[in-house]
């Protein structure tokens, strides 16, 4: 399996972005942090330091299967101002590379890009009026072939359930709720 990179930026939501290791690396998804900042520390919205597995600048993005965005504030817009990303971004979502959003995110930095232009998507209430050339939908988590997003800290646990749905199936993603004493009236994560 490739492996998948969530990036940690100043001001991340904590509960996004440590939601979505835990449940990739339960499912036994090879699956990174990496800071945008030249330190392994980086420290959340709500004050909370998190050691990155790496540096932005030391990892090879060859091979990969997700690229992921915790949302926060200022977290994305530390992640949208971050030239490297953005140019990373951008070239993996024009090869058909999976890329998923949270929160703010989404809109903030996906958004700016132009990479939600005609797709679905969900984001934090607020954030989409900047972003009219998406289809916005007023859900917790809208799951498409290459695209997941999520509307914010509440439903982190479902949008890190749909990347593992993608990747290893729904079984596999209801396995792993179940596991955790999540049980939706569906797993249905194609909105």
């Amino acid at each position: 399996m490739k492996p998948s990179f969530l990036f940690l930026a100043p001001g991340f939501e904590e509960v996004e972005a440590l939601t979505v290791v835990d449940v990739m690396r339960r499912a036994g998804m090879d699956i990174k942090t990496v800071s945008i900042t030249p330190d392994i520390m980086v420290t959340g919205a709500h004050g909370i330091a998190v050691k990155a597995d790496q540096l932005f600048t030391d990892v090879k993005f060859d091979e990969v299967e997700w690229l992921i965005l915790p949302g926060g504030l200022p977290g994305s817009d530390n992640l949208a101002a971050y030239a490297p990303l953005s140019t990373l971004l951008k070239s993996h979502a024009a090869a058909g590379g999976k890329i998923a959003a949270i929160c703010a995110a989404p809109a903030v930095v996906l958004g700016s890009l132009g990479l939600l232009d005609g797709r679905e998507a969900t984001g934090y209430p607020g954030t989409q009026s900047s972003v009219e050339k998406a289809v916005w939908r007023d859900t917790p988590v809208v799951a498409l072939d290459t695209l997941v997003t999520g509307n914010g800290p509440a439903s982190a646990l479902r949008f890190a359930l749909a990347i593992v749905a993608n990747s290893m199936g729904e079984n596999i993603a209801q396995t792993i709720g179940s596991g955790m004493l999540f049980y939706p009236r569906s797993m249905n994560f194609y909105f």
